[in-house]
């Protein structure tokens, strides 16, 4: 089926749900949309029961709101008051919900050498993307980020006491950005299992994980073109699978005709360039959610090895000039809208 622009009305988007067949006549998908973690969500559950997939759609939203609340590094909330502790000098008693995710993002950011690193929230706001509108103007003084980038903040300035938190590093501001959202999938879908909706699909903000099939049918998704209009590529997925592409595409600093991306290179305090997509397949969202970060950051040579040690194997990236490396596992399943400027199968061993 061929794709068009109005598959991809979701602006900003890194992937989408494209339109389908195989619903049997007893079933139907339900789909709900709802304006939650600074972007558009969309939920969808294949149900024979409308109005028991509706409550449990609504249910999920609310926990949606409840982990936007919770889990923002600057607004009131569970993980802005640790932030402000830390700030001070204090440990802080940590909110139960948010404790294991600063345990588990931690591992994460191991993982990935550094590369993504969510300790380096000051950084972000310095760039200016503390803010829901994109920031504009000349980008931050050189000197004012060589000085975070010297503090080091890190994940292991941490420390653990029972739920009692606290940072050896004061610079060190926790953004889980990069890692809240796969979290939400990942509860969002074990929440829809257990009141019995194993067929679903959840997209937040082009983040997406799905369960089971749509009917007699895989999902089918469309992964956005980061230098373009629609999509560069689709591929269907079926069972317990998230689909999560970061981009440069997505935030940016706009200075007159230069654009400065959102994700920053902790190495270096700069926006990351090179890579403009990274889309990466996994059953666990949270750490699809991560891999698709670090990969940017990592570049068009080191991204293999990133991915070995997070634990990811079939990953997409597209360069600043438009050539696709892929793995095996997705080069299988993906077709491309039309042909890259060059593409490139990667093992990783």
């Amino acid at each position: 089926m061929p794709l068009n622009r109005r598959d991809f009305m979701k602006l900003g988007l890194g992937a989408c749900l494209l339109p389908a067949v195989g619903c049997s006549r007893a079933e139907a998908v339900v789909s709900e949309e709802m304006y939650v973690f600074g972007t558009l969500v969309g939920v969808d559950v294949l149900s024979r029961d409308t109005k028991a997939a509706r409550a449990a759609i609504a249910e999920v939203s609310h926990a949606f709101t409840r982990q936007n609340r919770d889990w923002h590094a600057w607004k009131p909330g569970a993980l802005g008051d640790l932030n402000r502790a830390i700030a001070a000098g204090r440990a802080h008693e940590v909110d139960p919900d948010l404790l294991p995710l600063l345990r588990e993002v931690r591992e994460l950011a191991r993982a990935s050498g550094g590369l993504f690193n969510p300790a380096i929230g000051k950084l972000v706001g310095l760039w200016g993307f503390h803010h829901d509108e994109m920031p504009v103007g000349a980008p931050p003084h050189a000197r004012a980020v060589a000085e975070l980038v010297a503090a080091a903040p890190s994940m292991d300035d941490l420390e653990f006491d029972g739920a009692r938190v606290s940072s050896r590093n004061p610079q060190v501001q926790i953004d889980l950005g990069g890692h809240a959202k796969g979290v939400a999938l990942n509860r969002a879908l074990d929440r829809l299992a257990a009141l019995g909706h194993g067929n679903a699909l959840v997209n937040l903000g082009g983040n997406l994980a799905v369960s089971g099939t749509r009917g007699d049918r895989p999902w089918r998704i469309g992964v956005r073109h980061p230098q373009g209009d629609g999509a560069i590529a689709s591929l269907e997925v079926s069972g317990r699978m998230a689909v999560v592409t970061s981009g440069t595409y997505e935030r940016y600093r706009q200075d007159g005709d230069r654009r400065y991306p959102h994700i920053i290179d902790p190495r270096s305090g700069q926006p990351a360039t090179h890579v403009v997509s990274a889309t990466v397949l996994h059953p666990d969202a949270a750490r699809a959610d991560v891999a698709a970060t670090a990969l940017v950051v990592a570049g068009t040579e080191a991204w293999p090895e990133v991915a070995r040690s997070l634990g990811v194997r079939d990953v997409m990236i597209v360069d600043e000039a438009g050539r696709v490396q892929l793995t095996p596992g997705i080069a299988a399943k993906v077709q491309f809208v039309e042909p890259p400027a060059s593409v490139k199968t990667v093992e990783i061993a």
